[in-house]
């Protein structure tokens, strides 16, 4: 059935540019390899979903702590491939990560949902998450 795996290494996570790009279509190989090399030294990390080898489901996370939750694993871009939405491979992601939280003596789980992004907002309400404030930004450049 399906397979769960944890990537740690650059190579690993730009076989999964497929499933990114559906999430930013505009994101070539050397675009994201480069974000990669940012990330990767702060603690970043992917969990996939395959089936018959192929990506269906994917979340990246880091692992890190601040000052007003201590240590926390916050989930990043968690993408679905179309095809295999509602078949319980969001859940599979976040109760994996939440496995993987714990595990790691965790005191909660983040993300950022989109305000315009009801579906996910649901799904994670669904999944014992709660909204604890803003994320605001300030965009610098155009």
């Amino acid at each position: 059935m399906y397979q769960i795996t944890e990537l740690t290494t650059k190579e690993q996570m730009l076989e999964q540019l497929p499933i990114i790009q559906q999430l930013y279509p505009e994101f070539t190989l050397e675009i994201y390899e480069s974000l990669l090399l940012s990330m990767i030294p702060h603690n970043y990390k992917q969990l996939i979903v395959t089936l018959e080898g192929k990506t269906i489901g994917l979340s990246g996370f880091w692992i890190g702590v601040k000052l007003w939750c201590g240590r926390y694993l916050e989930l990043d871009n968690v993408i679905v491939h179309p095809d295999f939405r509602s078949k319980g491979i969001g859940s599979l992601l976040t109760n994996t990560l939440n496995d993987i939280a714990i595990a790691n003596d965790c005191n909660m789980m983040a993300l950022d949902a989109y305000t315009t992004n009801f579906g996910a907002q649901k799904f994670y309400f669904n999944h014992g998450f709660v909204p604890k404030g803003f994320h605001f930004v300030k965009y610098l450049k155009p």
